[in-house]
């Protein structure tokens, strides 16, 4: 049996590292969005605290120095939360891209298959046709010497 070459196999091969590529663009992406969300969400819990230790002080007495720094540390807060909401709106954008990226590279690599995988059946039929060619040939040619005899 002669041996399957796919002519396009340095195309596939290359579809399939940019498909590996794009999945580990797309994994740095998921884990800096991540990274982006967490830290917002400990500021937020920051700025919960920085308002249940306000609350704590306008009820315990009124030490107008303390209540003051603790507005301006609520304020400054929020400052840094709105910053953060935009940073990890640039990771959603991105993370959103690198699927994009991924998507794409993953159909082309699966469509290179499928040629491959059409080709290669394509092969087998051919081969098989040659077989049965060459059995023909021989059953013919046996046949012939047997009536010669």
């Amino acid at each position: 049996m002669a041996k399957f070459i796919y002519r396009m196999q340095s195309i596939l091969d290359i579809k399939v590292k940019l498909e590996e590529q794009a999945r580990m663009e797309f994994a740095t992406a998921k884990m800096r969005l991540n990274e982006e969300e967490e830290k917002l969400s400990n500021l937020v819990s920051r700025r919960e605290a920085y308002v249940l230790e306000g609350r704590k002080l306008q009820e315990s007495g009124l030490n107008v120095l303390e209540i003051m720094e603790n507005r301006t540390a609520i304020e400054n807060m929020k400052e840094l939360i709105a910053r953060q909401e935009v940073c990890v709106r640039q990771a959603e954008v991105l993370a959103d891209e690198a699927a994009e990226r991924l998507t794409q590279a993953m159909q082309e690599s699966k469509t290179h298959t499928r040629l491959k995988e059409r080709a290669f059946e394509e092969f087998l039929q051919e081969e098989n046709k040659r077989e049965a060619k060459e059995v023909d040939e021989l059953t013919s040619y046996t046949y012939g010497q047997r009536m010669k005899k």
